[in-house]
């Protein structure tokens, strides 16, 4: 977009890749946010502006990753879980996310979902809180860009 030079680390992805059989322990997400981090420290070194896609459930994560990157900018897409159990029940495309988190979780056959199992902990002092319930994807991509803009980590050209 906008010629902007990026890549998005999935969460998902780097799971399936160290964990093919994800248990999503406390041990596990540690692991897998740490990976994550450190592929996104190089890449960014490097020029290469880096998007994340993971819940990042605790803060502990996102804080872990904030030390060791420059120009971290953290985006929470805030959202009621009533919202999110919706979304994924109506989905169509998983992104390499797992199938029905929030069926099995309610249904008692997963104790490790964020938001239900295991605790999610909002951000206290995200960049850009969008809201993700009414706005739409596009509408959230505007803010965003317009916040990177006002923030000097964009250039009005690209």
């Amino acid at each position: 977009m906008r010629g902007i030079q990026s890549q998005i680390i999935s969460s998902d992805a780097v799971r399936k890749m160290l964990t093919p059989t994800p248990s999503y322990t406390e041990e596990e997400r540690e692991m897998v946010y740490r990976a994550i981090t450190l592929i996104t420290k190089i890449l960014t070194e490097n020029g290469l502006n880096v998007i994340i896609d993971a819940t990042g459930n605790r803060r502990q994560y996102r804080d872990a990753c904030r030390e060791q990157v420059n120009q971290f900018f953290e985006v929470y897409l805030k959202c009621p879980l009533e919202v999110c159990i919706r979304r994924e029940e109506s989905r169509k495309e998983t992104f390499q996310a797992p199938r029905d988190i929030y069926r099995r979780a309610k249904a008692g056959e997963s104790t490790t979902v964020p938001g239900l199992g295991a605790p999610y902990e909002a951000p206290e002092n995200p960049e850009i809180t969008v809201d993700a319930e009414n706005q739409s994807p596009e509408e959230i991509v505007k803010t965003i860009i317009s916040r990177l803009l006002k923030a000097g980590l964009m250039s009005p050209q690209s």
